[in-house]
């Protein structure tokens, strides 16, 4: 595929971690990098989350955490196990006894903060109910909830306090000889959390759970996000990511998405090249890109369409995508196809006829795809 292409000054050098297991997600190591995102439903309204988990999961989520607050909803946690076509992660606070309970009913991970989960010998019952059901745990610290003697001791949430948290509870694990962790140490503001990753990769191989938390809407968000976390995966640190923002959580897996593919380091569905558009544009750029944008949701294989208004960067974009059209003049424009000029078409039925082109394009990249992993076995 044209977006695949290799150069070496686009290398990204992950960070070398041990690998752990949340259900049948390798986390860490040579992993893909997972997409993680959490339901806002009702956990005890069952039916409602798991609905909410397929449609992430129908999105590209590797993984989807599901808070645990009470009993009611680690009882309903047991049939959203069951039935979620991905690995549920409970997500814990305070309350100790949710997570063994959630261990019981079968999530395959266990989120536990250590500004509240509670003493020492609170977290050996953790460790001991995950290991009796085989879960992984997550060490998560939040810039927001840090222990009272860390605060007390720096002053205020710092990137040294938050990466103190973290290896305090990972000695508690180690000691207990629990390796099957992960860590994350979030916090909304995007210098503070950069800064307590870079600590906790530089004092732990245990995988990386990245995230900047509270991050804020849809668009807010999705900057910081891509900020933080996009410089962080740059530098090569991070195993799984969570993109936190007040939307529906299937755009959050969106957004993951697209922060690993402008670095390359995940390809799934179309990857559309588009122009922001000018006075020099042959059709309407922006209402195309947003109507192919729904109409290629579908797609899942990972693949590179150029839309591009004008012959000024249309031709050399066309170049590097699997497939292109270029605005020109006379109400048609030019088709690309794997880079070279194939065929001119009229802009008004420019729409359906790229998505049947699209739609073509994948079925062969899936059918050599499925062939190539035939010869191979």
């Amino acid at each position: 595929m044209m977006q695949n292409h290799v150069r070496p000054w686009r290398n990204i050098y992950r960070r070398k971690s041990r690998q752990v297991r949340v259900g049948d997600v390798p986390v860490g190591g040579d992993a893909p990098i997972s997409v993680q995102t959490m339901t806002n439903t009702l956990t005890t309204d069952a039916a409602a989350t798991i609905a909410q988990v397929r449609a992430c999961a129908e999105a590209g989520a590797d993984i989807v955490r599901v808070s645990c607050p009470d009993a009611a909803s680690t009882a309903a946690l047991r049939q959203i196990v069951r039935e979620s076509p991905v690995p549920i992660v409970a997500d814990i606070h305070f309350h100790y006894k949710r997570a063994i309970e959630a261990a019981e009913a079968g999530a395959a991970c266990l989120r536990i903060n250590p500004g509240n989960i509670g003493s020492e010998d609170r977290v050996r019952e953790v460790i001991r109910a995950a290991r009796d059901h085989g879960c992984s745990i997550r060490i998560g610290v939040n810039a927001g909830s840090l222990e009272k003697d860390l605060l007390e001791k720096y002053g205020e949430p710092c990137p040294e306090a938050m990466v103190e948290s973290g290896l305090r509870h990972i000695r508690i694990l180690e000691d207990n000889d629990f390796l099957d962790f992960k860590i994350s140490a979030k916090a909304s503001d995007v210098f503070l959390a950069a800064a307590a990753y870079q600590g906790l990769a530089d004092a732990t191989d245990a995988p990386i759970h990245l995230g900047i938390t509270e991050a804020g809407g849809l668009t807010t968000g999705t900057i910081k996000s891509a900020i933080g976390l996009g410089n962080l995966l740059w530098m090569g640190i991070g195993d799984t990511i969570r993109v936190s923002l007040s939307a529906d959580p299937v755009e959050e897996v969106r957004v993951g998405f697209e922060i690993l593919k402008a670095l390359g380091l995940r390809h799934r569905g179309v990857n559309i090249i588009s122009c922001p558009s000018c006075a020099r544009q042959g059709f309407d750029v922006i209402r195309t890109v947003e109507i192919l944008e729904n109409r290629l949701e579908h797609i899942k294989t990972p693949m590179s369409l150029s839309i591009i208004g004008c012959v000024v960067n249309g031709p050399g974009e066309a170049l590097m995508t699997d497939v292109g059209f270029t605005g020109g003049g006379g109400g048609h424009g030019m088709v690309y196809l794997a880079g070279k000029q194939d065929h001119r078409l009229d802009n008004d039925k420019m729409i359906d006829h790229i998505v049947e082109m699209v739609e073509k394009k994948a079925e062969e990249l899936e059918e050599a795809r499925n062939a190539s992993q035939a010869a191979a076995e």
